[in-house]
Parts: C-alpha cells; structure tokens; sequence
C-alpha cells in the first residue's frame, strides 16, 4: 500500500525514512528536517517506509518548498500481500530462497553478485511462490524439524513469513522508484536494503548515516521483547540461550546491515566510537566517516535569557516513553533524589502511545512509590517551553547515538547527567580532539540502569552551585565550538556535492 504527498521527476537527494519523517515527531525526524530546510538548494525527496496505516496519524510537520516528493509505504499492511492461491514452483527457482536465505542467516561480509540484482527479487524468487508453493511448505517444516522442534510450529512459521515478506514490498518498490541523483538513508534495516537495492540497480551514489547502530539496537528491542514468547519449559532451555525465534530476527538484521555496507559509497557515524562498533559489524573501513549532528546554537542560546537567577529544582527527561529510555530508573532515581531534595521535580517529556503497555508500568510504578507530586508526564511539548525551566537535562537510555536533545539542552545552557551509552560520554566530557577534553564536564555520565548512580549525580549538581555553573561554561563553550548547525550543513553539502560529482563524471565517462 503506497501513496504520493508530492510528487517530483528531479530529485537531487532521495532520503528513506524509515518510521521517522514526516509522520514521527523528534530524534532522526528533526534531523531529516534539519538536513531539508537548512540545505534550500538541493531538491529533497523522501520515501516514507511505515509498518502498518493504523500505527501512523497525520504529517507532523510543516513540509518544507523544497521538499518536491513525498511518497508512504507500509511493509506490513495486508494489502501487499498477493492473493491467496495455489502455486507451482520451479525447484530451480525456488533454489535461489534457499540461497538468499542461507546468506542472511550467515556472517558473510562478501555479497554475490546474484544478490544484488533487483530480478533476483522480482522475477527469480517470486513472493507467491514463497508465500504459497508447496515447495516453500516443505522447505519451512524441514527448517523447522532441524533447528527448533521444540517451539510451537504455528509460531515458527509466521517468524519467517513476517521475517522475509517486507522483502518483497522493498523490491518492488525499488523498480518504481525513479529520476533521482544521489540516495541517503539515516539507518541501516529496511530503508537501508532500500537503498542498496536502488544503488545497485542504478550504479548512483548511496550515502549511509547511521545515528543509532540499526542493528545493534533491534537487537536489544528483539532481546527484551514479549511479542517474541519463548513456550518452551525450563527443562527445554539452556540457561542463558537465546530464543531461536528471537536469534532468526537478529540474523535477519545483521544481514541487512551488511547488505547496506556493502551498497555504500560513504558510511556515517555520529561519533568514533559508532564508527568503530559499524566497522565490527562489517563496514569497509575506508569507507566511513564521521559527521556530529549539529544544532541552531543561536536561536537556542537567546533561551538564556528566560532562565530565573536561581537553578530550578526540575530533571527533566525528554524522550520517547518506550523500554529502550528506560524510563523507569530515572523513576526510581528521582524517589532517592526527592529523600534529599523534597521539592525535585521530575519531567517525562515525550509520548506515550509508541508502548502503551510500558507506559502504564511506569505511571504505576510513580503511584508506588509515592511520587505523583514529583514526577510529572508532560507529552510532547515545544522543548523551547521547556529547556528554560530545567535545571539538568537528563538521558537513562539503554542505548543511543547521539541524542540532538543533550547538545540543544547544552546550547539553551543546561548541564546533563546520561548513561554511559552512544556519544555521551563525547558530548559531557570531551572527546572530538585535546581541545575538547580541556574543556572539561558539561555533567556526569553514570552506568545503566543505576538509580542510586543516578541520583547522586542528580544531588551533586543541585547541592553545588558552582559546580553547575561552571558544567554550564563548559555546555556552552563546547556545543559553540564543535557541534553548531552551519559547521553540520556544511559538511553534508559538500558530501552531497562530492557524490553528484561522482556520478555525473561516471556518466560522462560512460557516453565517451
């Protein structure tokens, strides 16, 4: 299922959004729109990929005039699936399942070059004949019998129809896609196998900006997900396996994440350290780069002037309400903080209906402990209304890249306690070049997942004034120096002109 918002035949940079713009407020949405409007002499295009029509509202932001094409696609809708019917298969043909399969499923860094054609797709290797040939029946038990007989087979079964059928949706896709110069997606996954699909069959420049490593993330997601209901008793498990389901989810993505190294012409990180974890899972080390997000250091610093003289005694936490941010720590931390500090306020800024399930757990968890004068869940709100009235900006995700939210609570002048996790540590105390280590703490980064770690950092920074205004000097100065919005644009300007080169003088060449 797929629709147009815009639509354009010229097309500079052709960015692929997966669950992000223009429909989802925040994170690599920002960042996307940052990238549009802050560029005005390129000429935008965005695909869209979603899951399903029902799990999306309307457009969340105001397009901007050079954004020329907009198109949506949903992976999992019902109405991408073929017909119901039976279908005979050519056992040479569905041979090539087998061999897609059987490479996804690998630690293969090498791509064959049968993989890389968009026919193997659409034309070898039919979705009906996997959907609904006895052959596919077969192949699926026999999988089944060999690797996980102890599992409910009906779960099996749609782990790899729900696995492989987005592959199909992504294939098509990439034949229709047309009239564009240069491909970029902000994430491995789906958008990434996208746009590998599309370099591949073009030969046009595709550029990677990985700000949280895709693969790395859906695999904590898959870890800690009770979609995924391992039924085996405790007598079938081994102590501390992983469940066969949940490891054919994370085998899947890690080949996807290959897939899209393999395809690029530049692949992005936000920080070393990213850069270093992208090359362990299999990116070409000439091929990365490292471009540090930036933001509007000026208009977020005029927010100084809003602040009272006296540090307001709010810890406020701006993200999404899901497990991954680990809301419920920073619950726990703020009831050893209010023992200290009994007027603290603690702030939930973010939405609530991305795990309404988790959310609940954390409104209880509040009610048991005793917290509701503290703690309060605000939504989504214009972070200008609230940077100013936060006296520590605070982050206790489980795993990040690197967070827009701690550099623009840094560029509004507030100090921020993290986890240890993404670019935090970069970010609070330096870590670009020696000049950025002099500058010194811009907060404290504490381990996950440890409230009394966390509130200790919480109380040193509110008992010590000077403490805090001297971590304030030091936000300031370094998101000034290292991490404004122009020092951002300029360098993706001149990636993207850099990669248009490229191919207009592959172009060229060829017509000689």
């Amino acid at each position: 299922m797929g629709f147009y918002v815009r639509r354009s035949e010229d097309i500079d940079i052709l960015l692929l959004a997966e669950g992000t713009f223009p429909y989802v407020k925040g994170g690599v949405s920002t960042w996307i729109y940052q990238l549009i409007t802050g560029l005005p002499d390129f000429k935008f295009g965005v695909v869209f990929l979603g899951s399903r029509p029902e799990d999306y509202g309307k457009i969340k932001y105001d397009l901007p005039d050079n954004l020329v094409h907009l198109e949506v696609h949903f992976l999992f809708s019902e109405l991408e699936k073929p017909p119901v019917k039976e279908v005979e298969a050519d056992i040479n043909k569905f041979a090539y399942i087998e061999r897609l399969r059987n490479w996804f499923s690998s630690k293969e860094d090498h791509l064959p070059e049968y993989i890389k054609k968009l026919d193997f797709y659409n034309k070898q290797i039919t979705e009906d004949i996997f959907l609904y040939s006895y052959l596919s029946w077969e192949y699926i038990t026999k999988n089944y019998d060999q690797n996980c007989p102890d599992h409910s087979f009906i779960d099996y079964f749609w782990t790899v129809r729900n696995i492989h059928i987005p592959i199909w949706v992504v294939s098509r896709l990439a034949a229709k896609i047309k009239n564009y110069r240069i491909i970029h997606s902000p994430s491995t996954g789906y958008a990434g196998f996208l746009g590998a699909l599309l370099s591949f069959d073009t030969g046009k420049p595709f550029i990677l900006t990985e700000h949280g490593i895709y693969t790395r993330e859906r695999k904590i997601d898959l870890l800690n997900a009770d979609w995924i209901e391992d039924k085996r008793t405790l007598l079938q498990r081994e102590p501390g396996e992983i469940d066969y389901l949940k490891f054919m989810w994370v085998k899947f993505f890690e080949g996807l994440g290959r897939f899209a190294y393999s395809a690029s012409s530049k692949i992005i990180s936000l920080f070393e350290k990213a850069r270093q974890i992208q090359i362990s899972y299999g990116a070409p080390v000439e091929k990365t780069a490292v471009v540090p997000n930036g933001v509007d250091v000026n208009s977020l610093g005029d927010l100084l002037k809003r602040r009272s003289e006296e540090i307001p005694k709010v810890i406020s936490l701006i993200g999404r309400v899901v497990p991954i941010k680990d809301i419920k720590t920073f619950i726990k931390a703020i009831r050893i903080v209010a023992n200290h500090i009994p007027e603290i306020e603690g702030w939930i800024v973010g939405p609530e209906d991305e795990d309404p399930d988790y959310a609940k757990e954390c409104h209880f968890l509040v009610e048991t402990l005793g917290l509701q004068k503290n703690i309060k869940f605000l939504g989504f709100q214009n972070i200008r209304e609230i940077l100013p009235k936060t006296g520590v900006l605070t982050l206790t995700s489980i795993s990040e890249g690197m967070p827009l939210v701690v550099i623009e609570g840094f560029a509004a002048g507030v100090p921020a306690v993290t986890t240890d996790v993404g670019s935090c540590r970069q970010l609070i105390y330096g870590g670009i070049d020696e000049e950025d280590i002099k500058i010194g703490k811009a907060g404290e980064v504490v381990p996950i997942a440890n409230p009394s770690e966390l509130a200790s950092a919480y109380i040193s920074l509110f008992k010590d004034e000077n403490k805090w205004k001297m971590c304030q000097e030091n936000a300031l100065r370094r998101v000034r120096k290292y991490y404004s919005l122009e020092r951002f644009l300029e360098n993706y300007k001149n990636i993207y002109q850099e990669a248009i080169g490229s191919w207009q003088e592959l172009v060229l060449n060829s017509e000689r």
